[in-house]
Formats: structure tokens, C-alpha cells, sequence
């Protein structure tokens, strides 16, 4: 109860998120920060490398397939599991079958024990009785050597092997020994991560609970700001109509000065070209009279000059003005009445008519005072709910006394280490003494070797060999008996070791690596006929729940929240404590009354709307403008007089020089000065005029319907704002209340996600298993295992052991009788008294004992 009162409040928090993803907008609400959950960091690192020693576990793993190559036998531990004693024979020949290599195994190790003290017993009758080589003769072959060196590399060969199993047995050994140390290391980090798992998770849900005032205070902000947010919305839709007609009004007001300005430049320019045509005239008159006085001269009519007379004479007619703006209409009346309308500063009205409409927030705001205190009652009594929800379950109580639980279950388990330790001495000493009783056999063995080989003389008969010989060959006699003494007891610790070692290492280790394990365990109705899922059966009482110690140990192992890991949205329900319709029925309730009056917007002014009447009935449009462009569009004279005064220099230069040559340059000069003074700036004002006139053409082109249409707008947006406004506040609102509900989804979202993969993480929970199995299979079976392959390696090779030494022990040890040799004398070379490759035995000699 302690586990389960702990986390009933992870799902406070997550289990009303459901039901606001119903809603059909997203929120358009800005992202809140809620922070990251505070949670401490764990000690336990639940991961074994076993090292050089790996190597050899390997071995052993791969020993183990080949004794048991069958996969785990999931449906026949699960049918053993749930079916009763009775109807179980069937199933005990599975067991059987599966575990057959284990039995062969197992009966050949018993078979060892059974027949090695009994042969090695018949053995030592039969040398009692000078059978079995017990005979101190040795019969002289010719491959006696060759015998003896494979007798000695054979054995050296089995030794050296024998060797290696004994430091296998022993390394593991030591490798049990050192991890039983630091198995305390282990747990105690477990056990600390387990009081971190406890005390964490009650400041978790603290800090979750406490991140709703991050809602709140985001929430009360946009009340606040209510005439802001909702009134931008109001005035962003209403805006669409209002704004290009009120635009619509401002443009007229340029339209006017820039009309006023045309008009007057009009006026001016045309005043300025009548003025200037009538004195152009005179200058024109009096320099072409000028030109005909000078042309009459008496030097013009020489046969010589009389041609260039004649031209000049023909050009005088195009010394004339060219545009006639004196029957050009006056613009006074138009820009007098321009001028009136000016005087009204439509301007500003139409700046008064934006003042009117932007002040829509305001109006929001005043108007949605009560709503928004009745939005602020909510949320008071939400985090009122949410506090109070958070005191309804003693969850620092239960995580204090699963911390004391934690604590004296350390204490009690601390109790047993001394007794672990001396106890794993014990095992120490006994695996220690197994090995030097291997060690005792292979001292004899390399001893025996050792002084056999330097002892041996070939030239030396069996007789008469050295003592170091024969105590070489007594060594390795020795050696072989106490392999006949040992090595029954040794392959009954063997057998017993790899039954027990093997069996845990194929049906707990490698399951539980596999998973297969936990699938047994997960069967329905495996662990207790009447649960189908034993584990919410004894956590929750409910073994309906789809709830596998698998799952529950890969989500821990993925770092997820305990709310996750163990399903508690399968048991509690908190949606009458926070269900989605605090946040949308009450709240959307709530805004339901708001109603925002607009009546009082005002966009145009009635002097506005006649100011623009008047505007458009100025007159400007009245103005006859063809007349206007068809002068501007003609010359200020017919020539241009600059040419005629370059022309009137060339026809002179082409004159003798004289007093009629000096005059026409004269005359030249006068036309320069005339255009300079007169043309240019009736250019000037022409140009100007030209430019005036199209703007006002292209002003007065759509006035009235211009007019016309942005008094149509600004009625339309009127009507919108006096007749519709309410739908647009409506619409505006709904989106103002799915923002406000936005938060508290984003609030929702996180609250389960942070219960799901951060309050309450379960690692120390797949930790706990996993230090077990590292413990169990990876420090314990592995060892073991390793232990026994080695011995076992060391116990077989004893029985060629003891053959080859006692093959090789004929050849070093001193017999009694030997065979005679006839003399050979072979020329030039010395025959040596005992060679058994030129020599052959003749007889025997006597044996030596004194009752022979």
C-alpha cells in the first residue's frame, strides 16, 4: 500500500488531457515555460564488464549450448506451472527430453565416481600381484626410446593442460571472491537510489502542481490585457471595412491641396503667358520691321547679294507668336470654390473618425469588467481544487515510510554480510584446496619429469639406473595414485556444480537476457490460478489489467515516469477533481454575456461628408482642358529663333563685308536677346501649365465617383459596426477563450508528459533487477560455471594422466631383473654393455631378492 498510496497522485494530473483534445482549433496561445521537473541523479550503474575473464565465460556459454542446444522451453515451464500434480507425467518426459544433455552429463560424471576409486582399487591389486606392470622387469624393445619421448611429451602435453584448467578454476574462484566484495557497493547504491526515487517524487508532484500559477499568472495577464487582445481581434476584423474607407477619406485631403495647388499654378502660369505673349508680339513686330528696313538698302540689290537678300527676306513671315492663350478660360471661380472647401480641415475630421475607431479597446475593456472578475473567480477556485487535490493524499507520509522500509531492510540485509562473507571464505578455502589437490598431482607429474629426464642414462641398464631416475619414476607412480585417490571426489564436485551451475545459467540467465523469462512469468494464470495477470493482481487487487513485470521493466529501463511504467490510468480517475470542462464550459460560460457596444464610434462627421460633396461639385471637372493641352502643346513662336538667329549669321557671313553684313549679325544678336528674355520663360510657364493641367484632368477625371464610393464605404462600415459588431465580438471572443484554454492544454500536455517520463522515474526499479541478475548470473554463475569447466577439463585428463605415467614411470624407476646380452664385437667401433638396438637379450638375469 505504501508503493501504491505514493503514486496516486500522477495521475491527478494526466488523466484529464483526453478530453480537451476534442477541441477543434488550435490554440493561437503563445508557448508557457514551465521548467524542467527536479529530479536527483542515480548512483547505480547497472552494467557489468567482466574483462579478460570474459573470454573464458565464453568457453563456458559455449560448452553449454552444445550440451544444451534447445531453446527455452517456455510453454512446458508455463504448462508445469499452472497443471496439478496428477496430469503432470506427460510433461516430466518433456522436462526430461529437454534436459537431456544435462542427465548424460550428469551419468557420466556419476559413472566416474562409481568406476575410478573401483578400477584405481583393482588397479593397485593387480600391481600387488606383479600384474599391470608391477613386474620391476622391463622388457628391451628397439623402440624403447622412441616410447619414452611419447610418453614424456604426452604427459608434459596433458600436464600443461591440466595446468590451465587448474588456473581457469582458479581465476574464477577469485573472481567470485572479489565480486562477493563489492556485491555490498551494489546494493547500497541500490538502496540509495531507491530513498532518492522515494524522496523525489513528493517534491516532483509539488513542482508540477505548482507550475498551474504559471497558467494562472499568464491567464490573469490576458484579462488584464483583455481590451488589448480582444479588442485587437474586434478592431482587426472590423478594420478590414473601416480602415480602407477612412483611407479612402484621407487620400481626398491630398487630393484637395494638390488640386488647390494645380489650380493656382494654372492661374498663374496662364497669367504669366498672356502678359508675356502681348510684349513678344511688340519685340517681334518691331525686329522684323527692323529686318525689312535693313533689306531695302540700296547694297541688297547687287546682282551679287541680291539672292541671299532674297532669302533672308522670305523667312521674316515666321517671326510671329505661335500659341494664343488670351482665349484660354480663367480658373478663378474653380479655385475660389476649391478654396472654400479647404477651409473645412477634413483632416482632421477624418483623424478624429480613426480616434473614434481605435479607442475599440477601451470601450472592450470597460465593457468586460464583470466578465473578467467572474474569469478571475475561476481561476481562483481552480488553484483552490488543485491545492486542496494535492493535500488529499498523505504522500509525503508514504514516501517517508517507504524511505524508513528501505532503511531497515538495508540494516537487515547489512546483518547478513558478515555471514555471506565467512561463508564465501569457506567456499574460498574449499575451491582452494580442490585446486592443490591438482596442483599436488601436477607437482609429481613435472617433478617426476624433471628428474626422470636429467636422471636418465641411456648407457645405464634398467638395473642399475641412477637414483634421481628412479625417483622420478616413483614421483610419477605418485602422481597417479593420488590422481586415483582424487579425482572421484574431484568429477563428484564437477558433476555437482555443472548440473547446478548449468541449470541456472540456461533457465534464469539467458531467459532473462532474452526476455523469455519474464514471459513465463507474465503467462495468465502462471504464477496463481486465479489471477491472470499476477502483477496488478497483487498491486492493485485488479489482474484484469493488461500490467507485464515485462513492461514494467523495459519502460523503467527507458527512464520513464512510474506512472507510465505500471499503467495507473487503468486505476484511478481524478476527472471529477480536473476535468477539461473547468477550462472550457465555465470559462466559455463566462464570456457568453460579453457584449461590446460600438454605437459610439463615429467615422466621418456630418461637415466631413459635405466638405467631400462640396469637393466633387468644385467645378474642376467643368474645366475645358482640351483647350488648355492644345495651346501648351504648340510653340511659344512658329520658329524657333534661336535657329533663325543662327540661320540669319549664316546668310551674313555669306554677305561682302560691310555695313549690310554688320547689320544682319546686328539683327542676329537682337533675336537671341528676345528669346532669351521673352521665349524662355513663356517656356517655363507653359511647362508648368502642362503639368498642372494634367493633374487636374486626372483628379477631375473619377472626382464624383471617387466621392461617391468613399461615402458608400464609410457607410457601409458604419452599418457593419452599428448592426454587425455583435457577430464579430462573438467570433472574436471564441478565439480569445481558445486562447486562454490553449494555455491550460499546454499546461496539460506537460503536467502528463513530465508525470510519464520525469516525476517518478523507475530506473532504480529495473536497476533493482538488473543488480540481481548481474549478481546471480554475470558474479555467481558465471564464476561457478567457469570454475567447474576448468576442473572438470583437469579431472578428465587425469585418467590419461595416470596411463602415461605410469607408461613413463617403467623407464626412469631401477627394476629388479633385466635381460642378458650376448658380447658383440663389431670392428672399429666400441659397443656399449646395455644398447638394445645391436645387442639382444639371451636370458634373464636372477632376481635379485633373497627368496627368489
Amino acid at each position: 500500500m505504501v508503493g501504491k498510496v505514493g503514486i496516486v497522485i500522477l495521475l491527478c494530473l494526466g488523466s484529464a488531457s483526453s478530453e480537451l483534445r476534442a477541441a477543434d482549433q488550435d490554440s493561437q496561445s503563445g508557448t508557457l515555460d514551465f521548467g524542467f521537473v527536479p529530479s536527483g541523479v542515480y548512483e547505480t550503474h547497472a552494467y557489468y564488464e567482466p574483462g579478460p575473464i570474459g573470454i573464458l565465460f565464453h568457453m563456458v556459454h559455449a560448452f553449454l549450448y552444445v550440451v544444451q542446444p534447445n531453446p527455452f522451453p517456455r510453454d512446458l515451464i508455463t504448462k508445469l506451472a499452472k497443471e496439478k500434480y496428477g496430469t503432470l507425467q506427460a510433461q516430466y518426459q518433456k522436462a526430461i527430453y529437454y534436459e537431456m544433455g544435462f542427465v548424460v552429463c550428469a551419468a557420466l560424471g556419476a559413472l566416474f565416481v562409481l568406476l575410478v576409486p573401483l578400477v584405481g582399487l583393482c588397479f593397485c591389486m593387480c600391481r600387488c600381484c606383479d600384474n599391470c606392470g608391477g613386474e620391476m622387469h622391463q622388457r628391451q624393445r628397439k623402440n624403447a626410446d622412441c616410447k619414452r619421448g611419447f610418453f614424456t611429451g604426452m604427459l608434459a602435453v596433458t600436464s600443461f593442460i591440466i595446468t590451465l584448467g587448474v588456473l581457469c578454476a582458479y581465476a574464477a574462484n577469485q573472481n567470485l571472491s572479489s565480486h562477493v566484495k563489492s556485491m555490498k557497493r551494489l546494493v547500497d547504491t541500490n538502496m540509495r537510489d531507491l530513498k532518492l526515487f522515494a524522496n523525489d517524487i513528493p517534491v516532483q508532484i509539488d513542482y508540477v502542481t505548482a507550475q498551474y500559477t504559471v497558467v494562472k499568472k499568464k491567464v490573469l495577464s490576458d484579462l488584464d490585457n483583455i481590451g488589448a487582445l480582444l479588442g485587437s481581434g474586434i478592431h482587426s476584423q472590423l478594420g478590414k471595412e473601416v480602415l480602407p474607407a477612412l483611407d479612402g477619406a484621407l487620400s481626398v485631403t491630398e487630393a484637395m491641396q494638390e488640386t488647390r495647388e494645380a489650380l493656382e499654378n494654372v492661374r498663374t502660369a496662364l497669367h504669366t503667358l498672356q502678359d508675356g505673349t502681348g510684349k513678344l508680339q511688340a519685340e517681334l513686330n518691331g525686329i522684323r520691321s527692323s529686318l525689312r528696313h535693313t533689306l531695302n538698302d540700296p547694297a541688297c540689290f547687287d546682282s551679287a547679294v541680291s539672292h541671299t537678300c532674297s532669302n533672308v527676306r522670305g523667312t521674316l513671315s515666321q517671326l510671329v507668336i505661335g500659341a494664343n492663350f488670351s482665349a484660354l478660360p480663367d480658373v478663378s471661380g474653380e479655385l475660389a470654390r476649391v478654396d472654400g472647401v479647404l477651409k473645412t480641415d477634413l483632416s482632421n475630421i477624418v483623424q478624429k473618425g480613426y480616434l473614434s475607431f481605435n479607442d475599440t479597446h477601451s470601450l472592450v475593456k470597460q465593457q468586460t469588467k464583470d466578465v473578467v472578475s467572474g474569469a478571475q473567480d475561476i481561476l481562483d477556485g481552480i488553484s483552490t481544487n488543485i491545492a486542496s487535490f494535492s493535500k488529499m493524499f498523505p504522500i509525503h507520509t508514504s514516501m517517508y515510510n517507504f524511505t524508513v522500509y528501505l532503511t531497515q531492510s538495508q540494516v537487515k540485509i547489512e546483518v547478513f554480510y558478515p555471514q555471506i562473507e565467512l561463508m564465501d571464505f569457506y567456499r574460498w578455502t574449499g575451491c582452494i584446496a580442490i585446486c592443490c589437490l591438482l596442483v599436488l598431482i601436477l607437482s609429481f607429474n613435472f617433478l617426476g619429469l624433471l628428474c626422470g629426464y636429467c636422471g636418465y642414462d641411456k648407457h645405464a641398464s634398467p638395473t642399475t639406473r641412477g637414483c634421481l631416475s628412479n625417483m622420478g619414476g616413483n614421483l610419477l607412480m605418485a602422481g597417479a595414485g593420488f590422481s586415483f585417490i582424487f579425482s572421484w571426489v574431484l568429477m563428484g564436485v564437477v558433476t555437482v556444480t555443472f548440473v547446478v551451475g548449468g541449470n541456472v545459467e540456461k533457465l534464469l540467465c539467458e531467459p532473462f537476457e532474452n526476455r523469455e523469462l519474464f514471459k513465463v512469468i507474465d503467462a495468465p494464470y502462471a504464477a496463481n490460478p486465479d489471477m491472470k495477470n499476477f502483477l496488478p493482481g497483487m498491486l492493485f487487487q485488479n489482474p484484469q489489467i493488461n500490467l507485464t513485470l515485462e513492461s514494467v521493466y523495459s519502460n523503467c529501463k527507458e527512464d520513464k515516469g512510474v506512472f507510465s511504467a505500471l499503467k495507473l490510468d487503468n486505476i484511478f480517475h481524478v476527472n471529477r477533481f480536473l476535468n477539461s470542462s473547468v477550462y472550457t464550459r465555465d470559462m466559455a460560460r463566462v464570456f457568453e454575456d460579453v457584449k461590446v457596444d460600438l454605437k459610439g464610434i463615429v467615422l466621418l462627421e456630418p461637415a466631413g461628408r459635405q466638405n467631400l460633396i462640396n469637393f466633387a461639385n468644385a467645378g474642376v471637372g467643368e474645366i475645358n482642358y482640351a483647350a488648355f493641352l492644345a495651346e501648351v502643346n504648340k510653340g511659344v513662336t512658329r520658329v524657333d529663333l534661336l535657329a533663325f538667329a543662327s540661320k540669319l549669321e549664316a546668310l551674313a557671313d555669306e554677305l561682302p563685308r560691310g555695313a549690310l553684313e554688320n547689320a544682319l549679325k546686328g539683327h542676329a544678336t537682337i533675336v537671341r536677346q528676345i528669346h532669351s528674355q521673352r521665349v524662355v520663360p513663356m517656356e517655363q510657364a507653359m511647362n508648368t501649365l502642362s503639368q498642372s493641367i494634367v493633374t487636374l484632368q486626372r483628379t477631375a477625371s473619377d472626382l464624383p465617383a471617387k466621392i461617391t464610393n468613399i461615402l458608400n464605404a464609410i457607410d457601409a462600415a458604419e452599418y457593419l459596426i452599428t448592426h454587425n459588431a455583435t457577430q464579430v465580438v462573438k467570433q472574436e471572443t471564441s478565439k480569445y477563450i481558445l486562447n486562454i484554454v490553449g494555455y491550460f492544454k499546454q499546461y496539460i500536455e506537460w503536467a502528463k508528459n513530465s508525470i510519464e517520463l520525469d516525476v517518478g522515474v523507475c530506473k532504480p526499479l529495473s536497476n533493482v533487477m538488473d543488480t540481481a541478475d548481474i549478481i546471480a548470473c554475470s558474479f555467481i554463475a558465471d564464476s561457478v560455471n567457469a570454475f567447474w569447466f576448468g576442473l572438470g577439463c583437469c579431472t578428465v585428463l587425469l585418467i590419461p594422466n595416470i596411463i602415461l605415467s605410469v607408461k613413463l614411470a617403467k623407464f626412469y624407476r631401477r627394476m629388479d631383473t633385466e635381460d642378458v646380452y650376448d658380447d658383440v664385437t663389431i670392428p672399429m667401433k666400441i659397443v656399449s654393455t646395455y644398447d638394445t638396438m645391436t645387442r639382444f637379450p639371451r636370458a634373464s638375469a636372477p632376481p635379485r631378492h633373497a627368496d627368489w
